[in-house]
């Protein structure tokens, strides 16, 4: 049948001499892979500009639920980015983010919230110069629609169990957190994208509390792995 649907490009895998196969993030199946046939041949070469990591498409496919690689019969930009592929450092957050996002999103199935969260922020990111904690504020949220968003309830509480999810009054486990740690979680949980430059910490802290947040998505997440990119991502930002 012939669908219709928005998505994300989330990784893509040269096959054979001129062809790709593109995994994206799509709006009214979840994930989805596709064989882009001849692609990569010289008259097509321009086309492959459009599978660029994170690239929000607009896509009409031919698609069949049983076959697990699917066709694009159409495909436009749905939204074009002035920064995200030009800008080495935005390049550098897009690599990284679309690493995790393909390691955490398994589902094959329409959830518009999420979807609507992915694309939002993106936009968001390309539009803004102050972006230095975005991903850890991106990953902080994407947590909430993946099911283990923290529990505030005791926000107060001086330590923060990984494990469990939730603020606690004692360190109950070997993930359990504190100090500067502990206390940019709780701005971060505090603060939108928009208040996000009010949040001041250097390289250092930047980097233990994105380790920490990588370990949080490996405990709630069992394919988690973590991302292939993450030390290029961390010397491009020292």
């Amino acid at each position: 049948m012939l669908l219709s649907t928005n998505a994300i490009v989330l990784s893509k895998l040269k096959y054979r001499d001129n062809d790709l196969i593109i995994k994206c993030y799509t709006q009214k199946e979840g994930i989805v892979s596709y064989l882009l046939k001849g692609v990569l041949k010289s008259k097509q070469g321009s086309k492959v500009a459009y599978y660029q990591l994170l690239t929000q498409l607009q896509l009409v496919t031919d698609f069949k639920p049983s076959r697990s690689l699917q066709y694009i019969k159409e495909v436009k930009i749905n939204n074009l980015y002035s920064s995200l592929h030009t800008n080495v450092l935005k390049s550098a957050i897009v690599m990284f983010l679309a690493e995790v996002l393909s390691s955490s999103l398994q589902e094959e199935e329409q959830n518009d919230t999420l979807f609507n969260y992915i694309e939002a922020t993106l936009l968001w990111l390309d539009m803004h110069d102050n972006y230095a904690n975005f991903h850890l504020l991106f990953l902080l949220n994407l947590t909430k629609h993946l099911g283990f968003y923290p529990d505030v309830s005791k926000i107060d509480a001086p330590f923060f169990n990984l494990e469990a999810g939730k603020f606690q009054d004692e360190m109950e486990s070997r993930y359990s957190i504190s100090n500067e740690n502990l206390t940019l979680l709780k701005q971060l949980l505090g603060t939108t994208f928009d208040t996000l430059e009010t949040v001041k910490i250097n390289a250092k802290q930047r980097r233990s509390f994105l380790s920490l947040i990588l370990v949080y998505f490996e405990l709630h997440l069992g394919t988690f792995k973590k991302p292939k990119s993450l030390q290029i991502f961390n010397d491009v930002f020292n």
